[in-house]
């Protein structure tokens, strides 16, 4: 069946995530199609579609989810917002998990829980579309669903560090991605990332996250190689290399400037 594509993929990913090994993704803010099979089939394990900061609409990131997951890569969705609506749409489109932004609280982070998962473990409503097969696969999507799914909550405020280690308590998050952008931005420095109060909060994120035992993520914006390798030897595992604007954009100046 072809909207099981991803199964074994996704499952990996959750493998994963429980080990603190790494896996390395993108990001995608452009709806073509083309943009999602070139970056799958580049290798990334995993794609987010991004409907926080993009234009890119619900039908848009339904046909985005499907290349994704027939390219062989796992499809995630950040949200606009934690939103059970949304949550449940994505996740009917065929999306194997979310990344839930700004995540400032336990009970934030029960409520992604609950809006991803069926009854009773969760409160999703029940439906039949691509992710269940149109209808002839809803067995199967229900018992993979409590297996393989994903769910990230995005640490990018003061608030979520200070309640980091109550959110990574919380039964069905998977582990975390910091934003770092927002996250220096509520510390009164946006972008500021080499600030003290920065590193400080970074240090103690990471500390956090090992004593939970929960996977560390973390968003490399600049397509910039060396950044890669640093994020990987601070201990994050769940990384996300740039996105598809940033990677075009630097890509072209680079050959500009090259050509002199």
């Amino acid at each position: 069946m072809a909207e099981l594509t991803g199964k074994t993929k996704a499952a990996s990913l959750k493998r994963k995530l429980s080990s603190r090994e790494l896996s390395l993704g993108s990001w995608i803010t452009l709806a073509h199609p083309a943009i999602a099979e070139i970056m799958c089939k580049a290798g990334f394990e995993w794609l987010v579609v991004d409907l926080e900061h993009s234009v890119i609409t619900v039908r848009e990131a339904e046909e985005l989810i499907r290349v994704i997951d027939l390219c062989g890569s796992v499809p995630l969705v950040r949200l606009s917002a934690n939103d059970p609506i949304q949550i449940k749409r994505m996740m009917d489109a065929g999306a194997r998990g979310v990344i839930v932004p700004m995540v400032n609280s336990r009970e934030e982070a029960e409520q992604a829980v609950r809006s991803v998962y069926y009854p009773p473990r969760g409160a999703r409503g029940v439906g039949l579309a691509r992710a269940q097969g149109y209808g002839t696969g809803f067995e199967e999507y229900t018992r993979r669903l409590d297996t393989d799914t994903i769910v990230i909550p995005q640490i990018e405020h003061v608030l979520g560090v200070e309640a980091l280690s109550d959110i990574l308590s919380v039964d069905g998050v998977d582990g975390f991605i910091v934003g770092p952008y927002d996250l220096s931005g509520s510390l009164g420095i946006p972008g500021a990332f080499d600030h003290p109060k920065m590193t400080a909060a970074m240090e103690r994120i990471r500390s956090i996250g090992a004593r939970a035992g929960k996977s560390a993520g973390l968003h490399v914006v600049e397509p910039e190689i060396e950044a890669l390798r640093r994020s990987i030897e601070e201990g994050y595992t769940f990384v996300a290399y740039s996105l598809d604007i940033r990677m075009l954009d630097t890509s072209c100046r680079q050959a500009l400037r090259d050509l002199g």
